[in-house]
């Protein structure tokens, strides 16, 4: 992290953190952001994500650009992929304000926001308006008042998908009520069916994942990877935020909302890697929840992921992460001389 990046996140911390937040991407809209200007790569970083070629493997998780308002800098800012939304099929405010928490001891983030997004038709819209280069795709909401939110998945894939990379099916926000309900076998299936046949109407073949909770007890994962594999999905992000609060401490710990950050690295790696052992490593999986570090990045590998994604930690460290990480990898693994694909799920065992 340089001089002008730790200046800048000093002063965005005084802030209330979504003030913060929308004056990042506004300096990202404007130009003001140092960016290395594309991704760090090499032979060993470079990768296949379920047909997708990634320049490295660390991503950003949806929920920063939830609008899409900065992807073309996003794409210049380090990352192998970018994820952005989630967009619902009509614009909605999302949840009341403060809605967004900083927990600076924890090093951790609690959110509330409710899918608040512009809607599928403008996010869309930005989306086929960005340059070619860096993989980016679109995380897939429902609206609070909608009564069929499996046709929402649906009607946002439809609507914006054919600008996408891929789509992620985000049925794992805490902050929508009883979305978390259609990670449940059956109401799964259903969905994800609906939610393919939207795809097949699409001009182009897209990867579609799914995103789920770290809340899920250990026969619920095997639930959803068996699901999964029987819809013929293309693969998993795990985990989105929890409500757990166990080990969390002082001023808005107990706020409502997801909470994210490195709190959630270990019971988010745990369901990675029991993810990876019920797949037996053959439905690729992207390890999100408390990456802050090369070593976690290490470990989310190793437990199975064949990508990650990082969204708080930048919070704490900066635009800077991404390219830090991705060169940190990189020079491990010309360290070890070990491929990617041969770090992938070889520690899995050690986490179950």
């Amino acid at each position: 992290m340089n001089l002008v990046e730790k200046i800048g996140l000093a002063a965005l911390h005084r802030m209330d953190p979504e003030v913060a937040h929308d004056l990042s991407i506004r300096a990202l809209e404007r130009g003001l952001a140092p960016l290395p200007g594309g991704p760090a790569t090499s032979d060993r970083l470079r990768v296949d994500l379920a047909g997708i070629s990634l320049p490295n493997p660390i991503g950003l998780a949806a929920g920063y650009d939830k609008n899409g308002r900065v992807i073309a800098a996003l794409m210049k800012s380090g990352f192998g992929f970018v994820e952005i939304g989630a967009a619902t099929p009509r614009p909605q405010p999302g949840n009341p304000k403060p809605r967004l928490f900083r927990l600076t001891d924890q090093q951790a983030i609690i959110n509330r926001f409710g899918f608040n997004n512009d809607g599928a038709e403008v996010i869309g819209a930005r989306l086929a308006a960005r340059p070619a280069g860096v993989p980016v795709g679109l995380n897939l909401g429902a609206n609070k008042d909608s009564v069929d939110r499996a046709e929402d998945f649906a009607q946002v894939l439809r609507t914006a998908g054919a600008s996408a990379d891929f789509v992620t099916v985000n049925v794992s926000s805490p902050n929508t009520e009883k979305l978390r309900d259609l990670q449940g076998a059956d109401a799964l299936a259903a969905l994800l069916d609906k939610v393919l046949a939207a795809r097949d109407t699409l001009a182009r073949r897209i990867p579609v994942f799914v995103k789920i909770a770290p809340d899920l007890q250990d026969f619920e994962v095997v639930q959803v990877a068996s699901v999964v594999r029987e819809a013929g999905l293309d693969g998993i992000i795990a985990t989105n935020t929890t409500l757990s609060r166990e080990g969390i401490d002082g001023t808005h710990a107990q706020e409502a909302g997801g909470l994210s950050g490195r709190p959630l690295f270990r019971r988010s790696t745990r369901v990675l890697a029991l993810l990876h052992l019920e797949t037996a490593g053959r439905i690729p999986l992207i390890g999100v929840g408390g990456i802050s570090s090369p070593e976690d990045v290490w470990e989310k590998l190793r437990a199975g992921a064949s990508a990650v994604q990082v969204y708080s930690a930048m919070i704490y460290q900066g635009l800077s992460l991404a390219p830090r990480l991705a060169q940190a990898l990189d020079a491990q693994l010309a360290r070890n001389k070990i491929t990617l694909a041969e770090l992938t799920g070889s520690g899995a065992g050690d986490w179950i």
